[in-house]
């Protein structure tokens, strides 16, 4: 079934699509008038309608009726990951929003082979419609980069639960997993290429992260980060 977020509007018993959208679903998914479309407001609600016509300026559908939506993970993740290199970061994003993390926000940190980047509203679009794609009834946010310096000072007050993935050395997994069994909202900070430094541990520490190992193994940046959001959904979530 095709799907579709319209964020931006309410959904009535009538909705006019335009611009971007409305060539996508007349383009791309070559829907005509009569074909059903699933719609999403990013308030968690979703509606079955109809399509009463279908060009690439303008959708014009009738709302037929309110459907159950898919229930998001009991915990919400939110994940700092230190900025990547190319596509990398997209996949990240792609993968970790398809593995129910809730929020991303891009880091700046001592090693960050990047520091500046003009990307987030490609990143938010891949956020879109990796929630599209995989039935979610909202879109992750996806924020602007942050120094991880700015990062952290907010969480300093706030003793956030969180964890920090740090291939020099932590705790293992599962008995910070189990401090954490009663946590609703959890914190990951996964790194960029080249890791964290002492330093920075250090500071995240301070800020209420306890720092944690993915084993023995030193995985690329990108796959850390996916195991890291999968494991916390197996072991906290409702990954299985």
């Amino acid at each position: 079934m095709h799907r579709i977020f319209l964020p931006d509007q309410p959904v009535h018993e009538k909705v006019v699509i335009t611009g971007e959208k409305a060539g996508y679903i007349s383009l791309v998914l070559r829907l005509k008038t009569g074909d059903t479309l699933i719609i999403h407001d990013n308030t968690g609600k979703v509606f079955s309608a109809t399509i009463l016509s279908s060009a690439r300026k303008e959708v014009v559908a009738a709302v037929q009726e309110q459907l159950a939506a898919v229930p998001e993970s009991s915990i919400r993740l939110r994940l700092f990951q230190g900025i990547l290199k190319g596509e990398k970061m997209d996949l990240v994003i792609q993968k970790t929003v398809e593995l129910g993390v809730n929020e991303i926000v891009p880091v700046v940190t001592e090693r960050s082979q990047i520091r500046e980047t003009r990307k987030l509203l490609r990143w938010q679009k891949i956020s879109e419609e990796a929630a599209r794609q995989c039935g979610r009834p909202v879109i992750p946010a996806v924020h602007e980069v942050a120094d991880l310096s700015e990062v952290l000072a907010p969480l300093n007050q706030s003793a956030a639960r969180g964890i920090i993935f740090w291939e020099a050395g932590g705790e293992a997994l599962k008995p910070v997993f189990e401090r954490l069994r009663t946590a609703r909202h959890i914190d990951l900070l996964t790194g960029p290429e080249g890791g964290f430094s002492a330093d920075e541990v250090g500071r995240a520490h301070d800020a209420g992260f306890v720092s944690a190992t993915l084993g023995r193994r030193v995985l690329r940046a990108e796959t850390a980060a996916m195991v890291a959001v999968a494991l916390c959904q197996y072991e906290l979530g409702d990954l299985g």
